[in-house]
């Protein structure tokens, strides 16, 4: 260390030729940032999730609306189908199709045979 005095000797100078001290930052402390910087990380991280999850929501809800559209086309075309299957199966409709493109008649009683 050298003390020096300027020429009125009102001021005295130390200096020190060593290892300097770092001055600690004025204001926050450095736990209270790193607190901060969690807590940040925290809230955008939970503002990311939230976000994802509505988009998930709207979404599934575009699936669902399209899977019930589904639903209800094939609900009609099975309705048509069973209604095509009654029609094929009438009894006008097979004797029609016996007798004029089979070219059948109907038996005789006498060549009806009865089974018990």
């Amino acid at each position: 260390m050298t003390r020096t005095a300027d020429g009125n000797g009102d001021r005295i100078l130390w200096t020190e030729k060593g290892p300097k001290r770092k001055k600690k930052a004025m204001g926050v402390p450095s736990n209270a940032l790193l607190l901060l910087t969690l807590f940040l990380l925290f809230l955008i991280g939970g503002s990311l999730f939230y976000v994802w999850s509505r988009i998930q929501v709207i979404q599934l809800g575009y699936e669902i609306s399209s899977a019930l559209k589904a639903e209800r086309t094939l609900t009609e075309e099975n309705k048509k189908l069973r209604v095509e299957i009654a029609r094929l199966k009438s009894y006008e409709r097979i004797e029609k199709v016996a007798v004029e493109d089979l070219k059948m008649a109907k038996p005789k009683p006498d060549q009806v045979i009865v089974i018990r």
